[in-house]
C-alpha cells in the first residue's frame, strides 16, 4: 500500500512576489501583476521605526479593491522581535490567505502560531507558511513539515530563504548553488513526504535574466512548486519555468487517454507507444493537466 500522502487542493504558486508593506505604490501595483501570490512583508524590508506605518498601509490595502486570483500572504516579524504580537493582531483583523513565519527552526514555532490563531478564532482557511532560512531549520525540515499533519496545525508551505542561510553558514553565492543543493533537496524531501508545497529562494539580481532562468530551471527540476520573487520583472519567467510546457501537457493528456481506453481497464501497467506507463504516471498526468487548466482559467481574456 502506498504511504504517499493524498494530494492537497492544488494552488498555483509558480510566482510569489514579495512586496514591502511600507511601499504603498508597490502594494497598489500588485493588482495588475500576473503573479500567482503576493507576500506582503512586514519583516526584513521594513525598518523598526516604520513597522506601525507598514501595518497601517496593509489595513488600507485590504480595505481597498480585492486582489483577484492571487493568494495574499503577510510575512510577520518573529514573536521574539517585539513586533510579532502586533503583527498577529493585524492578521486577525485582515484575514489574509496565509501568514508567513520567518526563521522557523523547529515544529514548535509553527504550532505556537497555530495555537494563537485558533485562540483568536481565525478562520481555518487562514494557513501558515514557514521560512526555512537557518541551519536548524534545514536540519529540522522533516519535523517541521510533519507538524503540518498535526491536528490544529495550519502549515501549508515551506519557503527557502538562502540569503540568511548563506550568512549563517558562510556558503558563497555561486552560480549553480553547488554547496546548497543538498540542503534544498532536504526541504523538498520533507514537503513531499508530508504533502506540502515548497518555494525556492529569491534570486537577488533581477537584471540577470540568464542567471534567473538557470536557477528557475534548476528549482523546477528539483521539485519546487515555484519561486519567491523580489521584482515584477521576474514574474513571466517564473510562470513559464514552473508551469507545464505544451509538450508536457500533450504527454499528460496522452497518458490519460491511454488509461481511459476500455482495453486498459483493471491494468496497473500499460504499453503506450513502446513505453511502459504505470497508474502512478496517470495520477501525475491528471495533476499536471489540472494545473494547466488552473493557469488557463486565470489568464486575462
Amino acid at each position: 500500500m502506498s504511504r504517499t500522502p493524498p494530494l492537497r487542493s492544488l494552488r498555483l504558486r509558480r510566482s510569489v512576489l514579495s512586496v514591502p508593506a511600507i511601499n504603498v505604490r508597490a502594494l497598489e501595483k500588485t493588482h495588475s501583476l500576473d503573479c500567482d501570490a503576493v507576500i506582503l512583508d512586514l519583516e526584513d524590508s521594513v525598518a523598526p521605526e516604520k513597522k506601525v506605518e507598514a501595518r497601517d498601509n496593509l489595513k488600507a490595502f485590504f480595505a481597498g479593491p480585492p486582489v483577484e486570483d492571487k493568494e495574499r500572504i503577510i510575512r510577520i516579524n518573529s514573536l521574539s522581535s517585539g513586533f510579532g504580537l502586533a503583527d498577529l493582531e493585524l492578521i486577525k483583523a485582515l484575514s489574509p490567505d496565509a501568514v508567513l513565519l520567518p526563521k522557523v527552526d523547529e515544529p514548535q514555532d509553527v504550532m505556537a502560531i497555530s495555537d494563537l490563531l485558533a485562540e483568536a478564532y481565525a478562520p481555518e482557511e487562514l494557513r501558515i507558511w514557514a521560512m526555512i532560512e537557518t541551519p536548524r531549520g534545514v536540519l529540522n525540515a522533516a519535523a517541521i513539515a510533519e507538524s503540518g499533519r498535526t491536528p490544529g496545525s495550519r502549515l501549508d508551505c515551506l519557503v527557502v530563504g538562502l540569503n540568511d542561510l548563506r550568512k549563517e553558514t558562510g556558503v558563497l553565492p555561486q552560480p549553480g548553488r553547488t554547496y546548497l543543493v543538498p540542503w534544498l533537496m532536504q526541504v523538498i524531501l520533507a514537503v513531499k513526504a508530508y504533502g506540502l508545497d515548497a518555494l525556492d529562494s529569491v534570486f537577488n539580481d533581477f537584471r540577470d535574466g540568464e542567471g534567473f532562468d538557470a536557477e528557475c530551471g534548476q528549482g523546477r527540476a528539483m521539485g519546487f512548486a515555484g519561486k519567491m520573487l523580489i521584482h515584477p520583472a521576474q514574474i513571466a519567467a517564473a510562470n513559464t519555468h514552473f508551469g507545464p510546457s505544451e509538450e508536457e501537457i500533450a504527454e499528460a493528456e496522452a497518458i490519460i487517454a491511454a488509461f481511459a481506453d476500455p482495453a486498459t481497464e483493471g491494468l496497473n501497467v500499460i504499453n503506450a507507444n513502446g513505453r511502459m506507463i504505470e497508474r502512478l504516471h496517470l495520477v501525475q498526468a491528471e495533476a499536471l493537466v489540472h494545473k494547466a487548466h488552473l493557469i488557463s482559467a486565470r489568464k486575462p481574456a
